[in-house]
């Protein structure tokens, strides 16, 4: 995966814009940012907690690794070149979810969920 590809699956979110994070591209939605690049194949995800953290190294160790600068933060580093596009999907929206205004998770949260079904009448019965 290449940062441009990162870039297309965020900019799919609402609000997010393109901008610079400790001088490297990075992704902000409304000013926060959620992710950036940190070298040629190497982006850093932001996430809810530590334990988040520990659990993607875990499970996806050859995508999902820290450094001692990232150790007790929440916010994991990728190898984009191990990265796939639902891993990325994945890991671009949870770290959006925890910059975005919760008012701006709500309207995502109410424009994706499916219409409520209308209510089920029940048949009358017939009358002989």
């Amino acid at each position: 995966m290449k940062w441009t590809q990162i870039v297309t699956l965020a900019t799919r979110l609402p609000e997010v814009t393109e901008s610079t994070w400790f001088g490297m591209p990075s992704l902000k939605v409304r000013g926060k940012g959620f992710v950036r690049l940190k070298d040629d194949d190497t982006v850093v995800f932001l996430v809810d907690s530590v334990d988040d953290q520990e659990f993607l190294m875990k499970v996806e160790p050859e995508v999902y690794f820290i450094t001692d600068h990232y150790r007790g933060w929440p916010a994991v580093l990728a190898r984009l070149s191990a990265l796939r596009t639902p891993g990325a999907r994945t890991r671009l929206e949870a770290a959006w979810r925890v910059k975005a205004p919760r008012s701006l998770v709500k309207e995502r949260d109410a424009a994706a969920a499916p219409p409520a079904a209308a209510p089920r009448r029940r048949p009358r019965p017939r009358s002989r």
